[in-house]
């Protein structure tokens, strides 16, 4: 959806009709913060198609009315990046347009419930780690003194985005309190540069749902379902062993597998925090994986001092290798948050 129309508010009245926005615009240029900057954002899919808009059109308005490169990540992602780089007074435009794009997104989500109180709008910051101490200031009086001066919650994560040296910092407010909260913000980072190499977070594509169907094996693929061989070969070998029909997420190839090979035993450690996950509640995930893979399973005691457990798996290389594949397929929902298979 574009600004333009009935539907919302008008380009130019996104920025320039707002107060608070022209008075922070020109407190930011007075103040001599009229620096170039990098900003990113972490967003979910539906937050990225609001900002993208019909055909491109909102994107293409911010990036025009803001002046400032607004870049959103490639991908089949459930989260993208969205970079936005320029001076910072283009960067607070752009923080504004967006601000009030999903304060109308909510506005107009809200038309259509029974919801009597307005959720504030949310936008998370992907800053590097060696900044967020700056941020949180001694004893939590820096980040303290930016939510009473700006009237916006700050939260910043206490573990690092997976894979990275970045944290999620998470704004919520109004939009005008976000703004303010922002550039409070901005100002941190400048006189507090990154230490060391920054590894960026860069989001996990989504996995793909795997549909097993009269002895076929097929990828979701939008609204299409694809046939995948290497998988339709490993779900017959598994279906001589067992009755189930696996389920899994992902799409493994595991070539060359003999349909009547004997049997041998594989062994594997799991982190003790992700060992729950594999078992599930009251044995339920494990007993699953068991009855579609057709292995024996039997998951290791915990010891002393050990921070892993190990897991056997005994069963033919076809039972094995579809053991692994579901239990490395929990661990990919678990640690990418897209939860049970």
């Amino acid at each position: 959806m574009s600004f333009s129309g009935a539907t919302g508010p008008s380009e130019e009245s996104l920025w320039s009709s707002r107060p608070a926005c022209r008075e922070m615009e020109s407190k930011v240029s007075e103040g001599g913060l009229n620096v170039t900057l990098t900003i990113r954002l972490l967003m979910h899919g539906k937050e990225v198609g609001s900002i993208i808009g019909k055909k491109g059109e909102t994107v293409k308005k911010m990036r025009e009315e803001s002046g400032a490169r607004i870049n959103i990540s490639e991908g089949n992602c459930p989260e993208r990046i969205v970079t936005i780089t320029g001076p910072t007074d283009a960067i607070f435009k752009a923080f504004a347009m967006i601000a009030y794009k999903f304060e109308e997104d909510i506005t107009n989500s809200m038309s259509n419930s029974t919801a009597t109180s307005k959720p504030p709008v949310t936008l998370r910051l992907v800053v590097p780690a060696s900044q967020c101490g700056s941020l949180i200031g001694k004893g939590g009086s820096k980040i303290k003194e930016i939510r009473e001066s700006t009237g916006a919650q700050v939260q910043v994560a206490g573990d690092m985005l997976p894979n990275s040296t970045e944290r999620a910092v998470t704004i919520s407010g109004t939009p005008d309190a976000i703004i303010q909260c922002v550039k409070q913000i901005c100002v941190v980072m400048l006189e507090s540069p990154p230490k060391g190499a920054t590894i960026p977070y860069r989001p996990k594509p989504a996995s793909t749902p795997v549909i097993f169907a009269g002895g076929q094996a097929y990828t979701i693929q939008g609204q299409y379902a694809i046939p995948h061989p290497d998988l339709t070969k490993l779900h017959q070998l598994a279906m001589q062993q067992t009755p189930f029909t696996p389920l899994g997420q992902t799409t493994p190839a595991f070539p060359g597998l003999d349909a009547s090979p004997p049997a041998s035993t594989h062994e594997l450690t799991i982190p003790n925090d992700l060992i729950g996950c594999i078992i599930g509640r009251q044995g339920t995930k494990i007993n699953e994986i068991r009855q579609m893979s057709g292995a024996q399973i039997k998951i290791a005691n915990a010891t002393e001092g050990s921070s892993e457990r190990q897991i056997t798996i005994t069963g033919t290389p076809a039972n094995i290798s579809l053991a692994q594949y579901l239990i490395n397929a929990r661990l990919t929902s678990e640690v990418t948050g897209m939860g049970a298979l």
